[in-house]
This record gives C-alpha cells, sequence and structure tokens, in this order.
C-alpha cells in the first residue's frame, strides 16, 4: 500500500511538468488521464474474480509489475515528449493498480474479520503516508527542476522492490473460493452482480462512489487547481497537495478509535461534512492561502469514507449491532457468506469514482474552470452525508461465538482457528 501511494502521487506531484513537456491543455490532460482510468477499470473488473480463482497474492504480485512497468514507460515517454506514450503507460500502470488494489481490500477485510476490530483505516493510511512519501519527493524535485522522466523511473524502481517484499509477505490463499462455494469458477462474475441486490449496500457503494470521488479529484487535480484556479507556482501546487495527502494520512492513522467509539454513520457523516466545507473553501474563496488551509480540511473529511464503506460491505447483510460493531465483551458481526464479492463489488465503485470521475472534471474544467468544475465534488459529498445511515446494520441479538461461522473466502481457515485460540 505505501508503494502504491508513492508510485501515484509521484505522477501526480509532477502532472504540472508533464503537461508542460506534451504541451498539452487542460483538456487534453484530461484525455491523458483517460489512459489511467481506463486502465484501472480494465483492473478492477477483473481483480475481484481472478482472486476467487487464485487468491489475493498472485492477483498482487501481477499488478505490482503492471504497476511498475506502466510507470516505467510514463517516464521514458514523458522525457520524449510522447503523448501517446504517457496514455499507454498510464494504461498498464491503471491496470496493475486496480489488480493489486481491490485484491489488497479483500486482504484486509479478511484481516479486519480475524482481528474483530477497526484496521482498514491503517492500512489505507498506509497508502496514504505513501502519498505523502511521494508528494515531499515530487515538490522538491519540482523546485529544482530536475527532469520529470528520471523521477518517475526511479519511483518505478523503489516500487518494484518494495512490491516484492510485500507480496512475499501476504498470506496465500486469503479470498480464494473454496470447494461447493457458489461463486467459485464461471460464478465469480454473477455472485459479484448478485450482491448488488441487497439495497443496503447499493447505498453503501453510492457513499464510497462520492467519497472517492471527492479524493480522487484531489489526487489528480489538487496542483493543477491551485496553479491555475488561485495564480500559485508549480511548486506551491505541489506543496497543497501535500498538505492533501498529510490530513489524508493524518485522518486514517486516527480513525479507528473514533469508529470504535461513535461508529461508522456519526463519523462518516461528519467527515464528509468536514470534506464538503474544505471543498466549498477551495472553490469560493479568493485567496489563495485560505484555499490551501482548507485542503486540510478536504483531506481529513475524504479521508476515511473508502476504508469504512469496505469495512461495512465485508460485514455483508446479517443484521449487527446499530454501528457495525459488538458491545463489549460480545463477538464482532460474522462475515456474510459472500463478503468477498461483497468488498470486490464496494472497492469496484470506489476506484470507478476515484480514476474515472477526476478526468471528466478536466473537460469540464475547459469550460468553467477547475474551480468551477469542484462544485460537482461538493455536491457529491453532500449527498453522502446524507446517506450514511447504511453503514449502520439493523440491530439484532449478537450470536454466541459458537455460531461464528468464517468465511473461507475471505477469512482463511487457519487464521480465523487462531485468532479464536481452536488450536
Amino acid at each position: 500500500m505505501v508503494a502504491t501511494g508513492v508510485s501515484l502521487s509521484s505522477w501526480v506531484a509532477r502532472t504540472p511538468a508533464v503537461r508542460d513537456a506534451l504541451d498539452v491543455t487542460t483538456g487534453a490532460m484530461g484525455l491523458v488521464l483517460f489512459g489511467l482510468s481506463i486502465g484501472s477499470m480494465a483492473g478492477v473488473l477483473v481483480s475481484g474474480a481472478l482472486v476467487r480463482r487464485h487468491g489475493a497474492r498472485p492477483v498482487i504480485a501481477v499488478g505490482a509489475a503492471l504497476l511498475v512497468a506502466g510507470l516505467g514507460a510514463v517516464a521514458a515517454s514523458a522525457a520524449g515528449g510522447l503523448t501517446a506514450g504517457v496514455f499507454g503507460g498510464l494504461a498498464l500502470f491503471g491496470v496493475g493498480m486496480g489488480l493489486a488494489e481491490v485484491a489488497f481490500n479483500i486482504e484486509g477485510a479478511a484481516v479486519e474479520r480475524a482481528l474483530g476490530r477497526p484496521v482498514l483505516p491503517v492500512l489505507h493510511g498506509c497508502y496514504s503516508l505513501g502519498t505523502v512519501v511521494g508528494a515531499l519527493l515530487g515538490m522538491a524535485l519540482t523546485a529544482v527542476d530536475f527532469p520529470v522522466g528520471w523521477h518517475l523511473a526511479g519511483a518505478a524502481a523503489c516500487t518494484a522492490a518494495a512490491a516484492t517484499w510485500s507480496v512475499r509477505a501476504t498470506l496465500p490463499g486469503t479470498g480464494k473460493a473454496q470447494p461447493g462455494d457458489e461463486a467459485a469458477g464461471g460464478e465469480g462474475w454473477r455472485a459479484q452482480v448478485r450482491v448488488w441486490r441487497d439495497g443496503r449496500l447499493v447505498l453503501i457503494g453510492a457513499i464510497v462512489l462520492a467519497m472517492a470521488f471527492a479524493e480522487g479529484s484531489a489526487g489528480d487535480w489538487l496542483p493543477l487547481l491551485m496553479v491555475d484556479g488561485h495564480g500559485t507556482t508549480a511548486t506551491e501546487g505541489s506543496l497543497t497537495f501535500l498538505l492533501f495527502a498529510i490530513a489524508m494520512t493524518v485522518g486514517r492513522f486516527t480513525g479507528s478509535p473514533l469508529l470504535e467509539r461513535f461508529g461508522r454513520a456519526v463519523v462518516v457523516r461528519a467527515s464528509a461534512l468536514v470534506a464538503a466545507a474544505g471543498v466549498a473553501l477551495v472553490v469560493f474563496s479568493s485567496s489563495a492561502v485560505v484555499a490551501g488551509a482548507a485542503v486540510v480540511l478536504w483531506g481529513l473529511g475524504a479521508s476515511l469514507g473508502f476504508p469504512v464503506t469496505i469495512s461495512a460491505a465485508g460485514e455483508g447483510a446479517r443484521p449487527a449491532d446499530v454501528d457495525g460493531t459488538a458491545a463489549a465483551g460480545e463477538p464482532a458481526p460474522a462475515a456474510a457468506p459472500d463478503a468477498a464479492a461483497r468488498v470486490s463489488a464496494v472497492a469496484t465503485a470506489g476506484y470507478v469514482a476515484f480514476l474515472v470521475g477526476p478526468p471528466l472534471l478536466g473537460f469540464l474544467g475547459d469550460h468553467v474552470g477547475l474551480r468551477g468544475a469542484m462544485i460537482v465534488v461538493l455536491v457529491f459529498v453532500l449527498v453522502a452525508s446524507l446517506l450514511t445511515r447504511a453503514l449502520e446494520a439493523p440491530k439484532r441479538t449478537v450470536a454466541s461465538a459458537g455460531d461464528r461461522t468464517p468465511d473461507p473466502a475471505v477469512e482463511p481457515e487457519g487464521r480465523a482457528k487462531a485468532v479464536r485460540g481452536e488450536g
């Protein structure tokens, strides 16, 4: 997760330099970004089914390899001023990121279910920490006018080394369909579609769409938004993205205690309103200083949307405590039998918004400016704040520990037994 964050933020921090190297307009840059969107969508759409067939570990390995190869291609193409090459490299990068990220979320949901406490915010915090590291490096290299091609090539090499270690540390078998599982084999796609019959999951998907859209829009456009919309320098634009990334990191690393105390719905509702306040100040304030400070609110507010919705999806349609966690001394809510398919479906919805939505803002920005285009983000986040009750599960009497049946597709049996002390 850290390596993915470093690689993506290295690209984001240097988007002004890449645009200048390619000599394209904001709208044309949005078209270039569609390479990342197209590749990522291809990756996320097949990742869930591949995990069901092979497990998360090999999918993460293949995704990491494609991610590194794509970033290397972007580096070479940016150095040569090849617009088509940057587009193709971003597409390859996107496929790798889509494959790996969905598989990482399934693995993270398994860890969370096994431990019985919220850890996905911390796992996503590792991704955000990577974006901070990448943004710091990007800001420093932008300030000294370091060649963007060499910068991205170095990021690709570092990501390759980190990914090699990460894959070796990932447990095999997570998310893999077991014999008799109706989602196995050819049923994988149908299982992932079938879970959307649950109305609660549809609302959870709407929340992750909005919150991931808010995160992805900042990730793709914040440096250019500050440069073109508020008249800052490229270095100051990179600094603004760094502030956003730091806020995301802080929000995710501090989110678990808040979730345990107040519950998912309250925390995500408050987060969405904080994010909305930040976006509104960036859009409507005439001061670059105020707008730059407001991205801290934007980052803090957007930080918990993705990991909390993934957690709620993994719990499934089974009723549980009103805040989605067990009361003191009681077992955590059980995972749904189709938890891997549900996590994959919601993660896919999130990545649709994260990766496809922001490039569309580029085309809108050609007509109303990037600041005006961000009003769409503001509306989405405000709508999400009205839907957060879906993150609560209906009240029920919590089943005894003996009634809990681990989902082998999400919670490998050996790990589940170890956590429950059964051997």
